[in-house]
């Protein structure tokens, strides 16, 4: 397989992983990889101070106007600058604007030729109508995901190898109440691709429960932590997760600290895990701090813009997330003095479905039995 073909893959299938979690997408497009110049930047005098406009704006916060501007750009570059096109599409998409969101894949659409570009600009386009079926209420919610389906279908015509397509499609027909044949894509897409542990973990859990994927997942993740234990979301299935970002440049973080502690401490030997996710950048500093305080729990570095923080939509610290047994997202925490009375009605939760059935086994490489 080529290398663009394999990059694509690969941007297919983070793409998948975040959005059937309700994440925000904020990866560059493989169709600007391989289609675009190399740097895909606007050559057009009035083309490039237009972009730099909206890449100001777009820092300033006004997303509506950084969009029309990229938009302005590209076609002030004769439709050419798949920058243009691929910064209005993640600011779109992070914003919300679907309906814009999907004439800028259908304008990008039209500038391509591979059909390894196109098929994966129909998966952008099918994940586009598949988050707007998440969130719409009504009828309107079976047109989106009947849209999705065709789109991904699409995908799958113009390039086989773009299999991450079933596991869009198995969400789409999950959320169909079409349950035998969404079984039948989480499947096909086990069989044909084993290049994401995560996605594969999280594709498994479907097979079993597909009432799962009809739920606000947590993101699929697959990490190393500080002490080599190699750690995916869905490896820990039938525990209770508390996820805390956090700096040590942070002084809230700090201050927060000891909660964390009592927490870990409190609920060690239950099926519970805490998960403290840096965004220091300095590794050394991050080590040292997290030595110096005893922080003896489930420890990793992502640094600022990691793709932990990308996948939880982390804009700030501390922040901390609350996952089921089930891996069902609950709502966010920061600073909430509450946090502790929800853990524990989540872990006896856990705790009945450990002794209503036997647990799970757990994935390749999973070994916790506990926070610590």
């Amino acid at each position: 397989m080529s290398r663009k073909l394999r990059h694509a893959r690969e941007l297919r299938l983070a793409a998948a992983a975040l959005l059937m979690a309700g994440g925000s997408l904020l990866l560059p497009s493989a169709a600007s990889q391989a289609t675009a110049p190399k740097s895909g930047e606007p050559t057009d005098a009035k083309a490039k101070k237009t972009f730099d406009e909206a890449f100001d704006w777009q820092k300033r916060g006004n997303k509506p106007l950084a969009i029309e501007l990229y938009r302005k750009a590209n076609t002030q570059d004769g439709g050419h600058c798949f920058l243009c096109l691929k910064r209005a599409h993640q600011v779109a998409l992070e914003n919300g604007d679907y309906k814009t969101d999907e004439a800028i894949l259908t304008d990008w659409l039209a500038a391509v030729s591979s059909d390894a570009a196109r098929a994966t600009l129909h998966f952008q386009i099918a994940i586009v109508f598949e988050r707007e079926g998440m969130e719409a209420k009504g009828g309107k919610r079976q047109d989106y995901f009947e849209k999705s389906l065709d789109e991904f279908r699409s995908a799958l015509s113009l390039d086989p190898t773009a299999v991450e397509s079933h596991f869009g499609m198995g969400i789409d027909l999950a959320y169909l109440q079409r349950d035998d044949a969404a079984r039948e894509e989480f499947r096909t897409f086990l069989e044909k691709d084993k290049s994401d542990e995560a996605a594969h973990a999280r594709a498994a859990r479907y097979l079993d429960r597909v009432e799962l994927a009809r739920s606000r997942m947590a993101p699929a993740f697959s990490l190393t932590t500080l002490d080599g234990r190699q750690i995916t979301m869905d490896g820990l299935a039938g525990k209770v997760v508390l996820i805390d970002f956090w700096a040590t440049w942070c002084g809230p973080c700090r201050e927060a600290l000891p909660h964390i502690q009592r927490i870990a401490q409190k609920f060690q030997g239950e099926p519970f895990v805490v998960l403290s996710v840096s965004l220091d950048n300095d590794e050394a500093k991050w080590r040292g701090f997290v030595a110096k305080n005893d922080m003896t729990w489930l420890q990793y570095r992502d640094g600022t813009g990691g793709p932990m923080g990308r996948l939880f939509s982390v804009r700030a610290v501390p922040a901390t997330f609350s996952i089921d047994a089930d891996g069902i997202l609950e709502d966010q925490h920061v600073g909430d003095a509450g946090i502790e009375g929800k853990l524990k009605k989540m872990i006896a939760r856990a705790v009945e479905m450990q002794n209503a059935k036997p647990a799970p086994p757990a994935a390749a490489g999973q070994t916790l039995g506990g926070s610590n």
